[in-house]
């Protein structure tokens, strides 16, 4: 019996999440429909797929979190939970006709680029394909990051990370211990706390907490944002536009956030009463060096009789026994860890083999860099979505995908431009100098001066994680692909007496 010939696919999407959503969206609006989406779960939604954490849901106004050519004049609040988000990512698939495209339990387990054949050889959890152009969209919040605490083998209860919570175990009754006071971790904490018996909270470095401004949409908002799309697209401008107008503050003049810090003090006073409770719960570095964070139920949560903070990370695990930094021990029946993810080493790099034999793990070592976040040199026709230094601090991550979607469609069509066989390669000098810009201006910003240490700096101090600028601002930049920045890789020819060059040649 021969073997089924092997699939080749003009684009390879990793991932479907709002990302990977968004670019098969983009792709088919572009009259492209040769092209899979590689998604290594049973469903589609990525991070709001993974993280179903009691009390999960999104910081960013529902109207500005969605994408801007799939609007939802149905979104019950302000603040959408995961279920509703999770709901409208399934939604967005059907709408557009997705599921035909989408490739699920194909988890990507290696990629390796073909200088002969100029193109790129995917193995996948389902079998295996070729592409000419890869979108990598795996986004930097899909793979938990678990700390090494000596001893925890030994814990005889039940361990599990905030993005793979376990539903089936009850935590009604038992002696919990959280782990971490990030984002997740805030949610999490007001969520259980009526139902276990005990509550203990491992607090490395206390964040900055503001009130979170939610209520219900009304069915009259709903009538009108259906009925008069107008006044939809007016209240998603008008929360886009609030928050451009505070990047200045971030990325500029940190000082400026002096008053931001008193609303977040106050916020404080209000909820904890207890002058010491109070004082481990004040942060010693500036507002938006670390991410802020929004809670009207976390601090009264914490002031409750069955929740001990613990203002030290844990240290050791002595089997049922948690030992904290500062000494201090606690008895618990389960571990949550909400101790973030790989974002900085997001591991699929260590999966991707580049023209020169090594993979993009490899590449950035000494730190992320890809050209508008997107192409990484020696990766050629391999873009990124949420690439590096592409993070917010304070408004829609949907912004910055949509504007990266716009440079992907500009790239695919430069490459029908140039015609046939073609890749394009980011030049080694285009990277470094839009990397040398972005750093330059990061100095200035609060998260290199604000005094903290955050997940937005790698392993040698460096933030190549956030956007040292305006949404606008990046959208500008990313419009369209600047062909001087790009080697131009063609097939290469046979010379006489050889099989062919295994290099591709370089167009002048």
């Amino acid at each position: 019996m021969a073997e089924r010939e092997q699939q080749h696919v003009r684009v390879a999407v990793i991932g479907s999440g709002f990302g990977g959503l968004g670019a098969a969206v983009r792709l088919r609006r572009q009259g492209i429909t040769d092209f899979v989406v590689l998604e290594r779960a049973d469903a589609v939604g990525g991070t709001w797929r993974d993280n179903s954490y009691p009390g999960c849901a999104c910081d960013v106004p529902s109207h500005l979190y969605s994408f801007s050519f799939a609007p939802n004049p149905e979104w019950p609040r302000n603040f959408s939970g995961q279920e509703h988000i999770r709901a409208y990512l399934e939604r967005v698939t059907d709408t557009f006709g997705l599921r035909p495209h989408i490739r699920f339990n194909a988890e990507v387990r290696g990629l390796r680029w073909s200088s002969s054949a100029l193109h790129w050889e995917i193995e996948t959890a389902s079998g295996a394909l070729t592409a000419d152009v890869v979108v990598s969209a795996t986004g930097p919040l899909s793979d938990p990051k678990l700390p090494d605490v000596p001893g925890l083998d030994t814990f005889p209860g039940k361990v599990f990370h905030s993005a793979r919570w376990d539903h089936d175990y009850d935590l009604r009754g038992k002696r919990v211990a959280m782990i971490g006071t990030g984002a997740s971790a805030i949610q999490i904490v007001p969520a259980i706390q009526p139902e276990v018996s005990r509550l203990t909270l491992f607090q490395r470095t206390p964040p900055w907490v503001l009130p979170r401004a939610d209520r219900r949409i009304s069915a009259a908002e709903k009538w009108l944002h259906t009925k008069v799309p107008a006044t939809r697209a007016a209240r998603r401008g008008l929360l886009w536009g609030i928050r451009e107008l505070q990047v200045s503050a971030f990325t500029k003049r940190p000082n400026e956030l002096g008053l931001i810090e008193f609303l977040a003090k106050n916020h404080l006073r209000k909820a904890i009463k207890d002058p010491g409770m109070r004082a481990a719960l004040t942060p010693d570095y500036r507002i938006g060096c670390k991410r802020i964070l929004l809670s009207n139920t976390y601090y009264p949560a914490l002031a409750r009789p069955n929740v001990d903070l613990v203002p030290a990370g844990l240290k050791e695990v002595r089997g049922g026994t948690l030992v904290a930094a500062d000494g201090s021990e606690t008895e618990a029946d389960a571990i949550v860890f909400g101790t973030g993810f790989h974002v900085t080493d997001m591991p699929i790099a260590q999966r991707v083999t580049g023209a020169n034999g090594t993979t993009l793990a490899e590449e950035w070592k000494d730190g992320m860099a890809a050209l508008r976040g997107a192409s990484a040199a020696g990766f050629p026709n391999f873009l990124t979505l949420i690439g590096p230094n592409t993070g917010l601090g304070n408004s829609s991550m949907i912004l910055m995908i949509e504007a990266q979607l716009n440079y992907m469609a500009d790239f695919l069509r430069q490459l029908d431009v140039l015609g046939g066989k073609i890749a394009l390669n980011a030049r080694q000098s285009a990277v470094d100098e839009w990397t040398r810009k972005i750093q330059r201006r990061m100095e200035r910003t609060v998260w290199n001066t604000g005094g903290c240490d955050s997940w937005y700096l790698d392993a040698n101090g460096r933030n190549t994680t956030a956007w040292p600028g305006t949404t606008a601002e990046f959208k500008k930049v990313t419009r369209q692909v600047d062909l001087a920045e790009y080697e131009v890789l063609r097939p290469p020819r046979a010379a006489a007496g050889t099989s062919g060059s295994a290099r591709a040649e370089v167009a002048a």
